[in-house]
């Protein structure tokens, strides 16, 4: 029984830890607001705000001289579902339009158009693009090459004489995400944006703010353990978390329609490892803080920015220099968004799933070391 009874008490405590904790989440409203409202919020910003898709773009095309393929061309450009297309005879009614954003590019047919338009060195066409927006005038100079090469085909074809067959001939074919659907990658990435601001930012303002009223010192002067008190404290919002999770994922699916070709199983398990991860360091920022204010810009720093910034889940891990790279192996929410992204789009990919899973245990492990040292240091 003397054995017994210390377990009895510890769990005793243990499971009063965890009720206490769960009621004060419910009377919380900012909880239940971050948790149930923030995820939808954040889901409908990528899913309808946010994408990388191509747009229709506002160009304007000037035509020097008009002629039959002058014509010919403006009505491929209007006809093209990419184009918005404002015409005119002299570039100079556009430059203004173009310098103030009005417009995405600018099209010059040169009054040597129809003169040259067949020739081996090329038609005198010109497209002018902002550089101050390189993915635009990417996109803009892309989709007009592609055009003038459809037109000068069909122009070949319709005059009898059919075109050179390119001695190459790409056959494209897109894996895992065959639409090219930026929404498919960017709303299963948004589910770490909200787990992160659940696990950290919550906790550590929730934590902090015991700090400031004083009743952590309380708790803290009766005989929970460093262990106890870290469960009691995490189990709440854990659940909370895998709630909010399992909210995001539905509307993913169902009013999204992203497609999960993966397991559950992994789902669950990458996700409440980065819930760890994320409360353990909320915890750990509150201990240090115990202020919210401070709480909260610390979260906001060392938490939900690298999550945004090095996770791969807007910008390119692989286009950012070496010194990025390397500090982006330190951001949990790389491993986790890397296991969404494999589980929605490609499914079970051991061979990224292990790792990722592999590095998601070791950072819960480090942060949660940390936080129980730090914590036991508060206690002596």
């Amino acid at each position: 029984m003397k054995d017994r009874e210390p377990l009895a008490l510890r769990w005793r405590r243990l499971t009063g830890l965890i009720v206490k904790e769960s009621r004060q989440v419910l009377r919380d409203p900012s909880s239940v607001l971050i948790a149930g409202v923030m995820p939808l919020l954040l889901l409908f910003l990528f899913g309808y705000g946010v994408t990388f898709d191509p747009r229709q773009l506002d160009v304007a095309l000037v035509v020097e001289q008009q002629s039959s393929e002058t014509a010919s061309f403006q009505a491929s450009l209007e006809n093209s579902t990419l184009f918005e297309v404002e015409t005119g005879p002299d570039r100079r009614l556009f430059e203004r339009a173009l310098t103030l954003g009005e417009l995405d590019g600018l099209i010059v047919l040169q009054a040597d158009f129809a003169e040259k338009a067949f020739r081996a060195e090329g038609a005198p066409i010109q497209v002018i693009v902002d550089g101050g927006d390189p993915n635009t005038a990417y996109l803009v100079s892309g989709y007009v090459e592609l055009l003038w090469a459809n037109w000068l085909e069909q122009e070949w074809i319709s005059r009898g004489r059919p075109a050179l067959a390119p001695s190459v001939q790409l056959e494209p074919q897109v894996w895992f995400n065959p639409e090219i659907s930026s929404r498919n990658y960017l709303v299963p990435g948004s589910i770490a944006i909200i787990l992160t601001t659940i696990g950290a930012l919550l906790t550590a303002l929730v934590v902090a703010r015991e700090w400031e009223r004083g009743t952590m010192e309380a708790l803290l002067a009766t005989p929970v353990g460093i262990v106890e008190l870290l469960i009691g404290k995490l189990v709440p919002y854990f659940l909370l978390g895998l709630g909010s999770m399992a909210l995001a994922v539905i509307t993913a699916v169902l009013l999204f329609g992203v497609p999960f070709r993966g397991s559950l199983a992994v789902l669950i398990l990458s996700s409440s490892l980065f819930m760890l991860c994320s409360l353990g360091q909320g915890l750990l920022i509150s201990t240090v803080t115990r202020n919210q204010l401070v709480a909260a810009q610390t979260s906001v720093l060392t938490a939900f920015l690298p999550a945004f910034y090095f996770s791969n889940f807007v910008f390119e891990i692989d286009s950012m220099p070496l010194a990025l790279r390397l500090i982006s192996y330190g951001v949990p929410a790389r491993y986790y968004v890397s296991t969404l992204q494999t589980e929605f789009l490609a499914g079970d990919v051991w061979s990224v799933i292990v790792p990722d899973l592999i590095g998601l245990g070791v950072f819960a492990l480090i942060i949660f070391a940390l936080t129980a040292l730090t914590t036991r240091t508060r206690l002596e």
